[in-house]
């Protein structure tokens, strides 16, 4: 391992520190804060997850909460709030006092729950004001080493001949690796049970001590698992492979040509938060987020960066939440 890999902040590292309070120093040096957020932020801020910790959100929002709070000067916590499929964290998030201090980072869930969901707790395009669209990253298909399965052909096979015999975990219903494990069931002709939890790491820790064979997750809190071999990688779900994942096909390149399914995670606010604070905390984050050694950092956990402002933000909104109700009602998945 190179110097530079080594100064880099492991998984286990972030996942410890992160839910320290992030002590806030000064941040001159990144230059003042807008006018219009003058004396902010004057108390601790609090960043809900959603999700349960170390699945990708977490992971993400840790990575960026290390060093938010020296970017503007303030102290920055992240508050796990999980639960049905993602919409109690962002519920108790839309309905927050629109004043900065309550902020939300969420994955994908917040634009396929309004298709999922008879009711949900928020209204995806006014009860937030987008800060930042924050990075992707794709999922992918593990099973246990002992199952005998190595390739994508062998599990189709091993599910045909037994239907119904082998169980799939996932980050919960409605979550893009839940879509892409019945999007599976679909494009294999298999019968597989799905097992829905509270978030990608009771999802992984689910597949690990043996309570399900298969999992469809999203990269980031699977891959230490790849690494060490604890989880075979099937394939990923991704247009190209992972960049140090080589010897794992994507789902396109089997034959599939429509399986592209990725997890993206968003940072918003409240809506009628003060636009100063939204644009503060949108420059800052992307500052970060393309600072070399973060995106490396991110990388190396599984997502790549995309670093846009409330604009790109927004418009994935607009774009997925259309797109996301069209593909929940073609998997047949009733309304919940």
């Amino acid at each position: 391992m190179s110097d530079k890999k080594s100064a880099i902040p492991s998984r286990r590292e972030v996942l410890r520190t992160g839910g320290l309070l992030i002590g806030a120093a000064a941040a001159s040096s990144l230059g003042a804060a807008p006018a219009k957020a003058a004396g902010y932020p004057e108390r601790p801020i609090k960043i809900i997850v959603p999700f349960a910790p170390a699945g990708p959100t977490d992971i993400m929002a840790r990575i960026l909460v290390a060093h938010l709070g020296e970017a503007i000067g303030g102290t920055v916590i992240v508050e796990n709030k999980p639960g049905a499929g993602g919409n109690i964290g962002i519920g108790i998030a839309a309905h927050a006092e629109p004043d900065g201090y309550t902020l939300l980072i969420t994955s994908s869930a917040y634009v396929v729950n309004p298709g999922l969901y008879a009711k949900i707790p928020y209204d995806p395009t006014t009860d937030f004001a987008p800060i930042a669209e924050l990075g992707t990253s794709p999922n992918v298909i593990l099973v246990d080493p002992k199952l005998g399965v190595n390739s994508v052909a062998d599990l189709i096979a091993r599910a045909k001949a037994n239907p119904n015999e082998l169980n799939y975990a996932s980050p919960g219903i409605g979550t893009t690796p839940h879509l892409s494990g019945e999007l599976f069931k679909i494009v294999g002709g298999v019968q597989i049970t799905h097992v829905p939890f509270s978030g990608a790491g009771p999802a992984i820790q689910a597949i690990l001590s043996g309570t399900t064979q298969v999992a469809f997750a999203a990269l980031p809190p699977a891959h230490p698992h790849i690494e060490s071999g604890a989880l075979k990688a099937l394939a990923v779900t991704g247009v190209h492979r992972w960049f140090d994942l080589q010897d794992v096909p994507t789902m396109v390149e089997l034959g599939y040509r429509d399986f592209i399914s990725d997890t993206f995670q968003g940072f918003l606010a409240p809506a009628k938060t003060p636009p100063a604070i939204v644009e503060l905390l949108s420059a800052r984050s992307i500052e970060i987020l393309k600072r070399p050694a973060i995106a490396e950092q991110l990388r190396n956990n599984g997502f790549e960066v995309i670093a846009n402002g409330p604009d790109g933000m927004h418009k994935r909104i607009d774009d997925e939440v259309p797109k996301w109700r069209d593909i929940v009602a073609k998997a047949g998945i009733k309304p919940v």
